[in-house]
C-alpha cells in the first residue's frame, strides 16, 4: 500500500473509532469521512461495506489492547500490571459503543471477530493472570475467558452512556481485588 493509501487507511479508523465512541456504529459514514479529512468515496475505496469498517476498527483495537500488555508487563510488578491491563482493556469496551450489537446481529461479516477476540484477548488476559498468580498478588482462580466478559458486562451495565462514568472503574477494581480475596469460597 502506498504512504497515502495506508495514512488515509489509519486516518479512517482512528475517525471510525472516535465517532463509533461518540455516536454508535450506525453513525453516518459521511462524519467518519469528514472527521479523517477524505472523502466519502476514499472511505468505500478501503472499506466497501459497513461491516468492513467496523470489523477493522475491532481487530486493530483488539491488538492495540494486546501489544499495550507487552509494555504494562515490562513497567509494573505483575498484580500492578493486571491492574493496568484491565483499565486498558476497559477502554477498549468503552469505546466500542454498539459494537457488541452489531457483533451478535447475525451478519456473517461479524463472525471471525468472535474467534480473533478469543485468540487474542484471552490468552493475554491468562499470561498476566498466571504472572499474578505466582507472584502470589492473586490467589482466585478465574478463567481468562470469564473475567474479560465480566469487565465487558460491567462497563456496559451501568447504566446511559455518560449517566455515572466512574461506576464502571469502581466496579471492575472491586472485581479486581476479589481476585485477592483470600476468604473467598
Amino acid at each position: 500500500m502506498r504512504a497515502d493509501a495506508r495514512h488515509n487507511a489509519d486516518a479512517l479508523l482512528e475517525a471510525a473509532k472516535a465517532v463509533f465512541a461518540e455516536a454508535g456504529v450506525d453513525a453516518p459514514v459521511r462524519s467518519i469521512a469528514e472527521r479523517a479529512g477524505v472523502g466519502v468515496g476514499t472511505l468505500y475505496r478501503h472499506y466497501p461495506l459497513r461491516s468492513d469498517l467496523i470489523s477493522a476498527v475491532f481487530r486493530r483495537e483488539i491488538d492495540a489492547c494486546v501489544d499495550a500488555a507487552t509494555e504494562i508487563e515490562a513497567t509494573y510488578p505483575p498484580g500492578e500490571a493486571l491492574d493496568h491491563w484491565i483499565m486498558r482493556y476497559m477502554q477498549f469496551v468503552a469505546t466500542k459503543r454498539g459494537l457488541a450489537a452489531a457483533l451478535h446481529s447475525g451478519d456473517a461479516a461479524y463472525e471471525p471477530l468472535a474467534e480473533y477476540f478469543a485468540t487474542r484477548l484471552a490468552p493475554t488476559l491468562q499470561r498476566l493472570l498466571a504472572a499474578a498468580t505466582e507472584s502470589g498478588d492473586i490467589v482466585q482462580d478465574v478463567e481468562a475467558t470469564e473475567f474479560l466478559g465480566a469487565v465487558a458486562n460491567l462497563c456496559h451495565g451501568g447504566g446511559p452512556s455518560g449517566e455515572n462514568p466512574g461506576q464502571a472503574e469502581r466496579m471492575v477494581r472491586l472485581l479486581l481485588a476479589g481476585l485477592r480475596a483470600t476468604d473467598v469460597d
